[in-house]
């Protein structure tokens, strides 16, 4: 098993002095700046699956509404 990824660099301030934070799995801690920030994954994205948001989830059966001219 490989050990969990690191980030590189705070998202804040750009200081690469981090270190991880006491608040859980996954939380970071930066030297730098003092602010604490969590990482979470989300999963792999593919461009031929298409969009899985919430309006990809709406009846493909149903018709847009048109626009009164």
């Amino acid at each position: 098993m490989s050990e969990r990824a690191a980030p590189f660099y705070c998202p804040y301030c750009g200081d690469e002095d981090l270190r991880p934070h006491e608040e859980g799995h996954g939380a970071w801690l930066c030297g730098a700046c003092r602010r604490a920030f969590s990482l979470k994954y989300l999963g792999l994205v593919f461009r031929d699956a298409g969009p899985t948001g919430p309006a990809a989830q709406a009846d493909p059966t149903s018709t847009p509404a048109k626009e009164a001219t």
